[in-house]
Order: C-alpha cells, then structure tokens, then sequence
C-alpha cells in the first residue's frame, strides 16, 4: 500500500458530515410472518412484492460472502456494477477539482462516469502490447488523484496484466485502485479478493452479467475494506437492489455445477473460435483472450462489420477505441451461434 494512502483524506468533506436516510427495514429489521408492518407506508395488500426489499440483501450477501470467502462487512451490492462505479465517484470525487486516471482502451463507462460526475479523466493508454505503462500512470497523478480503474481482464483486449505491475501501482498510487473483474471468472488466474486484508486502497468489483448469465437483472458486486464499503453504504440508495433481483440471483448463484459447467463450456467453444478465425484472409490477427470474447484484428473492421450485419450477425466494431483500429470484438455465443458467425464469414472470403 502507498504509504501516502490516507481513507480519510480522500473521502469528501460532504460525505463526511453526511447523516445517512434510514429507511424503515434499517430501523426494524426482524422479518417474521407473525409481525405486522404498519412502519413503511407499505400497500398491505400481497402481492409478492407489496414489501420493500432488504436494503442490505443479507441473505444474498451472506452466500456471496461464503463462496468467495470475504467477510459480510467487505461486500456491498448495486444496480449493476455502473452504480457500485458512480458511488465510488461520488464518495471519493469532488467535482471540477479532482481527478481519476483511466488506461484506455478499456470500459468505456469509467471516462462517461468521470463527465457525468465533472471529474477530469486522466487518460493513459496501454502499450503496444496492452500492457500497464506503470511509469506513466504514477507520472499522471497528483494530490487530487483518486481513483484508478484497472479492468482485468481488460475489455476490450482480453488480456490478463501482470501481477507484479499492479502489485507495484497498489503500493505506489496514492488514491483508491478500483480493478474491475467483470470477466475473472473466464480467467485462468486468481481474483485479488485474496489480496483485501493487505491493501486497504484496493477496491475489486465483479458482475453477475457475464459468466453468471444474469445481465437482464442488474447486480454488480463491490468488495472492499470494511471501512470503504461502510463509506458507500452510508451515500447509496436504500433500496438500490429490488426484491425480484435479490431473489433470482440468490437462487442462480446457488446452482454452482451448472455455473462451472457453462463457463467450462464458454472456454472450449472460444478456444475452437479462436482457431476457425485464424483461416480467414482477412482475418489479421485474434487476439488471446481470457474473457469470453475475442478482439480479432480484420482488413477493414467497418466494411466487415456491415457485412456481417447483412448476415444477421451483430458483433463490436472497437476501431474507434485507441490502438484497436480494424478490430471487431466477437462474443462467444453458443455453438450454433458461432457455427452461424464462422458460415456468414466463409461467405464474405468468396
């Protein structure tokens, strides 16, 4: 950890006076069905959802704690990780005078979150390799830099960063880094959740979009320092995660064979996508990729990707990303998804 790295100093002075809303399930926690609510201004009439929901997801919380092996006070969930990034700006960010430091090309909701929240985005690209130019990076920041987004796997490359690199910006940034694991479970390598009790400015966010197949109903993950999750606690909505969602999740992540077995799958059929793009003349270069997408360098990714369009494939054109000209990036779909896609572009080689 930085020995420059203060919580207190950069949390904002509103934050800090900030009195908590306690919402009527903060006040009376106890659910029982002997109990009468008359506390919340609730209808009372049931209709499986007439009650507001669990504004901590206890129940949900305490499964997700237990198959990632954290503790309850180092969880907070939101509406999708987009909100659990928008508290960290709003906790840590004083508008029009503090600043983030992204690394494009990477998740574009971090620089559209800095301009929602007037706070500078501090741009440093990748290497030709897409890798961490740790040099630059501390060279960007300064005493008002405070948050660090570090995707890995990156999105849109794919790649993986190494260990030492980050480990290096972990004790040497003087701000909060935020390393989004949207895509880790894909990934051959460990999640640095093992890694919270050793760096307190390491925030880890994952999804419950990708490898859990659940992106229609919005839950993202943020785990933390007991005292940073206790700090967006205190700022975000009371009841940011509805009922519906709580209860399918708790329900899917318990299904923990199936989970594997998807992912498992995932990776095989990628593996062979990987390969099958390779036999295409215009197909450039395929990128390697532990996500469950592939960056695939093309001759003309605009041309291509209206080709593939006519053949009702959709993908990601990211040319206009920076050191991704003429790449397209191609989810893995399932196998007669990309038995489609590999027959739509045979059909573009003639």
């Amino acid at each position: 950890m930085s020995k420059n790295f203060n919580l207190n100093r950069l949390l904002r002075q509103n934050v800090k006076n900030l009195k908590p809303y306690s919402s009527a399930r903060d006040d009376f926690k106890t659910v029982g069905e002997q109990m009468v609510f008359l506390d919340a201004n609730e209808n009372p009439y049931g209709t499986a959802v007439n009650r507001y929901p669990d504004p901590q997801q206890t129940k949900l919380k305490q499964v997700l704690a237990t198959q990632r092996n954290v503790q309850l006070e180092q969880l907070l969930l939101g509406n999708g990780s987009d909100e659990v990034l928008d508290l960290m700006y709003r906790a840590f960010c004083e508008p029009n005078i503090d600043n983030v430091i992204t690394l494009p090309p990477t998740y574009g909701m971090y620089g559209v979150l800095a301009g929602i929240n007037a706070v500078e985005n501090r741009e440093v690209l990748l290497t030709e390799n897409f890798e961490l130019d740790v040099d630059a990076i501390l060279r960007k920041q300064d005493e008002r830099s405070k948050l660090l987004f570090i995707c890995a796997p990156n999105n849109p490359t794919g790649n993986i960063f190494d260990r030492d690199t980050i480990v290096e910006l972990l004790e040497k940034f003087n701000g909060i880094v935020v390393i989004d694991e949207a895509y880790i479970d894909f990934s051959a390598t460990n999640s640095w959740l093992k890694e919270l009790d050793k760096f307190p400015n390491l925030v880890v966010t994952q999804t419950l979009s990708k490898a859990y197949g659940m992106a229609g109903i919005r839950l993202g993950i943020c785990y933390a320092s007991a005292a940073i999750i206790k700090i967006l606690n205190k700022i975000k909505p009371p009841y940011n995660v509805n009922v519906l969602t709580q209860e399918y999740a708790l329900e899917r992540i318990q299904d923990v064979v199936k989970i594997k077995n998807e992912i498992s799958r995932i990776k095989e059929v990628k593996k062979e996508l990987f390969k099958q793009l390779l036999q295409y003349d215009f197909v450039k270069k395929v990128y390697p990729s532990e996500a469950n997408f592939l960056l695939v360098k093309v001759d003309d990714a605009t041309k291509r990707y209206q080709q593939l369009l006519q053949h009702t494939i959709v993908v990601r054109n990211r040319s206009n990303q920076p050191l991704c000209e003429n790449t397209l990036r191609i989810t893995v779909g399932t196998e007669r998804e990309v038995e489609a896609l590999l027959t739509a572009l045979t059909q573009l080689e003639q």
